[in-house]
């Protein structure tokens, strides 16, 4: 096995990084993600296991381009705070407003380390004029910066949905930070809530009871607060 995780650590230094550079200068994006060679949650026949360089390689620019995309774009929120007394049950849900997509030349490895069954890789992502207004617009004005926790589900069915969990996660730690700003700005619990909400840098994961835990920062720009009083 361990001449096999050597195999894929070599393979994948050799793939993911990339030679040359962008010739403007720019802005440079920089995140790690960790990649599970012998993923824990095998209850599924179509997971692949232990992972193949291809496979592992795929994975690792998935996930970078889930959170940068999170962090350059964003997503529109849509949030019903509920109210148990009321009988209002509580609706959180995101709209994401533009992804990176597979592929993409702006998205790369500079260094990669192997630590037992997991292989770290550090990403780059240097984004372009248009993309770097939005990066800079996440941090001006009366966008706030709140920290948060979630929890997801480790994988879903099947290979296609590995990123699943983590990304349930990651959804659910910007519905914590939401909630978490309205609570700390506003005397009375509101009823409903929208606006906009960002990654600020890469999350970070780890395994509770069988479920993901996402511990993330995220730029959150509230645009309406409805009170319970008009309804």
């Amino acid at each position: 096995m361990l001449k096999q995780t050597i195999k894929v650590h070599t393979a994948l230094l050799t793939l993911l990084v990339l030679s040359s550079l962008p010739a403007w200068p720019q802005m440079v994006l920089r995140g790690e993600v960790r990649v599970d060679l012998e993923p824990v949650y095998i209850q599924y026949i179509e997971e692949p296991y232990p992972l193949d360089t291809k496979t592992a390689q795929k994975r690792a620019l998935e996930e970078a381009a889930l959170y940068f995309g999170a962090m350059i774009y964003g997503w529109a929120y849509d949030y019903e705070i509920g109210e148990k007394a009321r009988a209002i049950p509580e609706q959180f849900e995101l709209t994401s407003q533009g992804t990176i997509p597979f592929g993409d030349e702006k998205l790369f490895a500079t260094d990669a380390c192997l630590e037992g069954s997991y292989l770290f890789v550090w990403m780059d992502y240097r984004p372009d004029p248009s993309q770097e207004r939005r990066i800079e617009q996440w941090k001006s004005g009366t966008i706030k910066k709140v920290q948060a926790i979630g929890n997801g589900p480790l994988a879903g069915p099947g290979a296609a949905g590995w990123l699943d969990g983590k990304k349930q996660a990651l959804e659910d730690a910007a519905r914590a930070a939401v909630r978490s700003l309205l609570r700390g700005t506003e005397r009375n619990r509101p009823k409903h809530s929208t606006g906009f909400v960002a990654l600020a840098a890469f999350p970070r994961y780890w395994m509770d009871a069988g479920r993901w835990q996402c511990g993330a920062t995220f730029y959150i720009e509230v645009i309406d607060i409805t009170p319970f009083p008009a309804y």
